[in-house]
């Protein structure tokens, strides 16, 4: 089946009981054995539940991947990722990481022995040049958040591939309908299912993709095991959404684009970086592996800081908030809200300023959004 109806229909049959169209809520904790020892799949909540499993099967559907394993955020997500790692191993990331990403991974996992070396991974090479004898995975974020940084996807695989190292690859920005990390040779691909695939700031969820058993019979354990998992409410919003996710994601895309052009166009805006603008870096590699350039935004204003604040705290139809992906417009701070706790230090190292803004669009009237970024901007 093409992605949109995958993306309507997943793998999801009308219930047998009833007929019911949509996949109903099993809100239970537990369930009724027939006999001792006969198995019929489902035990207890926390090890597998058919909401929850309605959810994982219309992810891999629409990721076109053969398992998927949902959790309760996309932190725990990454988190488990990492318990399928050991004391003493390295891991080679993209230095424009999720914060939180980077919390987990330099304030916690490191107290257990892992290693971390960040590069740039819009050059491929510099990958390359990070891996140890000890080291065990590649952790790829395109695009970034929030410098929105655009990796070649087949080329770190390739290298990923000869080194025998596990490739994790988080598209939370791009998604599903735009890129499909596993065809570019990803072992594992991230999502944050409280972003755009769910879609309308109700909830907070995260999954994990992969086409390798072992690999799923290894996270499978994991979410078994640690408990990080979704409620079947929260998997049953999240099917709810991913039935428009290809409708949306095309208005955000669309929204997008004209937003970053009149950013571009902006006397008072000094820097405007968005994988669709022929002026970003990696814009070919974006085109070549891509097939939309998502909803999120990320500028700078002459003025630098303050009048970034300016104008953040000027707007009235964008909403100043800390999540992104969602049918409203957010306007973000990221170096005091997203990534709060990376130190000022490295963050200007990689070129991310003070004054950064991320503007990740929603699905609004394009010109009403840009009517109010212009009355902010006539404050700055």
């Amino acid at each position: 089946m093409n992605f949109d109806t995958n993306a309507v229909r997943g793998k999801s049959k009308p219930d047998p009981t009833t007929g019911a169209i949509i996949p109903p809520i099993y809100q239970t904790a537990t369930y009724v054995l027939e006999e001792v020892g006969k198995d019929k799949g489902f035990d207890y909540t926390r090890s597998s539940n058919p909401t929850r499993q309605d959810l994982e099967e219309h992810l891999a559907a629409i990721e076109g991947g053969k398992y998927a394993i949902a959790f309760s955020s996309g932190m725990a997500s990454a988190d488990s990722c990492m318990k399928l790692l050991s004391k003493g191993d390295h891991v080679v990331c993209c230095d424009d990481v999720y914060g939180g990403t980077a919390r987990l991974f330099n304030k916690l996992m490191t107290n257990y022995g892992v290693e971390f070396t960040y590069v740039d991974s819009q050059d491929a090479d510099n990958v390359e040049g990070a891996i140890r004898p000890n080291t065990k995975m590649l952790w790829i974020e395109t695009p970034t958040n929030p410098l929105l940084k655009v990796t070649d996807l087949e080329a770190v695989g390739n290298i990923a591939k000869s080194h025998e190292l596990l490739y994790v690859v988080d598209t939370t920005f791009a998604t599903p309908v735009f890129l499909r990390p596993l065809e570019y040779g990803a072992d594992i691909v991230l999502h944050s299912l409280t972003k755009y695939l769910s879609g309308h700031n109700q909830l907070i969820g995260g999954a994990l993709i992969t086409n390798r058993r072992d690999l799923f019979e290894e996270l499978k354990y994991i979410q078994k095991s640690v408990g990080a998992v979704p409620s079947p409410f929260d998997c049953w919003l999240t099917i709810i959404g991913l039935k428009t996710l290809h409708l949306r994601m095309s208005r955000h895309w669309e929204n997008a684009e004209k937003i970053a052009e009149y950013l571009e166009g902006h006397p008072k805006v000094s820097r405007v970086i968005y994988p669709g603008l022929e002026s970003h870096p990696m814009h070919e590699v974006a085109k070549s592996q891509m097939s939309g350039f998502s909803g999120m935004i990320s500028f700078e204003l002459n003025g630098g800081l303050e009048a970034g604040k300016k104008l953040m705290n000027s707007v009235e139809l964008c909403m100043l908030a800390e999540s992104l992906g969602a049918v409203e417009t957010m306007i973000t701070h990221p170096a005091t809200m997203t990534h709060a706790e990376v130190p000022r230090e490295e963050r200007l190292a990689r070129g991310f300023e003070d004054g950064l803004v991320r503007l990740s669009v929603g699905i609004e009237d394009v010109g009403d959004l840009i009517s109010d970024l212009d009355a902010a901007f006539e404050k700055v």
